[in-house]
């Protein structure tokens, strides 16, 4: 039933976003002549890899600068691009990976195989599924640009701050996947993009109404600092670096 779903939905939604797709991608070209997409390797089910496609927002060989992870203020993102990914059109390229059964419309959200290298044994439960365009996460950290804006190193502050919170997400909704549940978070993710705050709101309620434990919920909320934190199953942060994010 659920890869029956992606297919319908994925395939009306390319349909249907076109309209707004094939601009922004002549713009995306018309800016610096070069290809609107970017192909960007990522781990999926059963860690296998896998090339999802998304708008780019950013210059020619932004990926080559080795940071994976792209804060708000980050000077590689162009002038169309912060349009692009302002209103997450960047992911709706997305829908063509679902369509292929390399991503799902809802699951834990792909990562580089340098960081899925570096998930625990609990978080390798992540790679169980198909990886996602939006799931409870990328709801809760839709202002992840933000976070790291300053940070001296992105990637560590995302390993220390973002990742541990993520995954324990992600690995609830492994444990608790189901039809109803995706058809809540799309919604909550349309909700997003017009109240933050509201979709904050609708995804701790699901959490509350779930039996999600308390510090699920009460990250759900984002009403307090985030401050780093061990991923599940580990003791402390598990990285190549040991630095302190500041």
């Amino acid at each position: 039933m659920k890869r029956l779903f992606d297919i319908v939905i994925s395939a009306v939604g390319l349909l249907c976003t076109s309209v707004v797709l094939l601009p922004a991608m002549f713009l995306i070209w018309r800016q610096d002549g070069f290809s609107p997409f970017y192909i960007a390797a990522r781990t999926g089910k059963d860690d296998r890899p896998f090339r999802m496609v998304k708008l780019r927002s950013m210059i020619k060989n932004a990926d080559k600068t080795g940071v994976d992870s792209t804060s708000a203020g980050d000077n590689r993102v162009t002038a169309v691009g912060r349009f692009v990914r302002k209103y997450k059109l960047d992911e709706l390229t997305q829908l063509w990976n679902v369509l292929k059964g390399e991503m799902s419309l809802v699951g834990p959200r792909p990562n580089v195989k340098r960081e899925t290298d570096l998930y625990t044994r609990e978080e390798k439960k992540l790679l169980s599924v198909r990886p996602g365009i939006t799931d409870f996460a990328s709801i809760v950290f839709s202002d992840e640009g933000d976070i790291l804006n300053g940070k001296a190193d992105p990637d560590i502050a995302y390993n220390q701050l973002i990742r541990p919170g993520k995954s324990k997400l992600g690995l609830f909704y492994v444990a608790n996947s189901s039809i109803r549940l995706d058809l809540q978070l799309i919604g909550l993710t349309a909700v997003a993009s017009v109240s933050r705050a509201s979709a904050l709101r609708g995804v701790s309620d699901i959490l509350t109404r779930m039996g999600a434990p308390t510090d699920l919920i009460d990250l759900a909320r984002r009403d307090t600092p985030l401050v780093p934190a061990p991923p599940p199953g580990a003791t402390g942060i598990v990285t190549t670096r040991d630095q302190v994010v500041s």
